[in-house]
């Protein structure tokens, strides 16, 4: 079951709706960077195809992560426990929040990449330490472009202001495998009880997350009015989640996109995360271009230190940002 959230898990039916896709490979970076931007304002999130993440980089990572969760228990607990890094069961942080699902969370630094990946693949450490580094080094990559085409929509000058942050070798990047167990006995499609919850309504703290998953589907976000829309699985493809950095980073104008994900299948779900973030001691404030008399700084100047004790005092539903607005909010 999961632990009672502050904030109720909202009971509005579900509805399929349009996500954006975005195709990275058309020519014209502008119209990229127009789609780019309407996406993240309007929702905080959407998919992008002809990414350029190779397939077998996602391929590897993917069935690494499969047989890691294919051992047993016993075997599983040798890389945790998630303090924060490591393997993880049902427990999500430190404040009460659970969810019927188990992972694995490492830092993106290839140091520890290294270090971890000696107990959880023994028998062979670097082959899973390479296939994390080439997809982290691969989806890095992503999130940099994404990044560096949203500055230029937004009409910022310095187009890496954004990517610099997490291309840094202090970045505090995060990298995530989740798995959802199949159920013992499944529910209805889309339930959203309690009990069926894998991983609670949340917003991702960090700057960008790059998502994808296998065939079996699970993805919930939130639109502003508060109706679930169930994201459709494409492992081909990869989603991307404003983060609550970003949201603070483009002063507003960029919506940080509250989401879920259900455990109610008969087959189990994978999914992978980057989590883009900066340094512990960088300042998270807007660009200069994107403040004025019209447009007042809607946050507080804050570290990134500064937000993620914030969010690890918090429990998972709560809206962090909130407590760093301004008095002219």
């Amino acid at each position: 079951m999961v632990a009672a959230s502050p904030i109720p898990i909202r009971s509005k039916k579900t509805k399929a709706v349009g996500i954006p896709t975005i195709d990275l490979s058309i020519q014209n970076k502008s119209k990229v960077s127009r789609l780019i931007v309407n996406a993240c304002e309007e929702l905080g999130f959407f998919k992008v195809i002809n990414h350029g993440v190779p397939k077998e980089v996602v391929s590897s990572m993917r069935d690494e992560g499969t047989q890691f969760f294919a051992k047993t228990i016993a075997e599983k607990q040798r890389a945790g426990p998630a303090r924060p890094f490591g393997f993880g069961c049902r427990n999500i942080g430190v404040n009460g929040d659970m969810g019927e699902l188990e992972y694995l969370l490492l830092h993106t630094n290839p140091l520890d990449i290294s270090e971890r990946s000696q107990s959880i693949n023994s028998d062979d450490p670097t082959k899973f330490s390479c296939a994390v580094n080439d997809y982290v080094h691969a989806v890095r990559e992503l999130a940099c472009e994404i990044l560096d085409l949203a500055a230029e929509g937004l009409w910022v000058p310095d187009k890496f202001v954004f990517s610099r942050l997490i291309r840094d070798v202090h970045s505090d990047s995060v990298f995530r495998i989740n798995h959802y167990p199949p159920l013992v006995n499944p529910v209805k499609e889309w339930d959203p009880s309690p009990s069926n919850i894998g991983f609670g309504e949340h917003s991702d703290p960090q700057i960008l997350t790059i998502l994808t998953s296998n065939d079996v589907a699970g993805l919930q976000i939130c639109f502003q009015d508060g109706l679930w829309v169930p994201v459709p699985p494409d492992p081909t493809s990869f989603y991307v989640i404003v983060g609550d950095a970003l949201q603070a980073l483009t002063n507003g104008r960029f919506v940080s996109v509250r989401h879920r994900a259900l455990a109610n299948s008969t087959r189990q779900r994978l999914s992978m995360m980057y989590f883009g973030a900066p340094p512990l001691n960088s300042w998270i404030c807007p660009p200069p271009e994107m403040v004025s008399p019209r447009n007042p700084t809607l946050y507080k100047p804050f570290t990134w230190s500064d937000f993620k004790n914030a969010a690890y005092s918090l429990r998972l539903g709560d809206t962090r940002l909130d407590l760093f607005k301004t008095a002219t909010c």
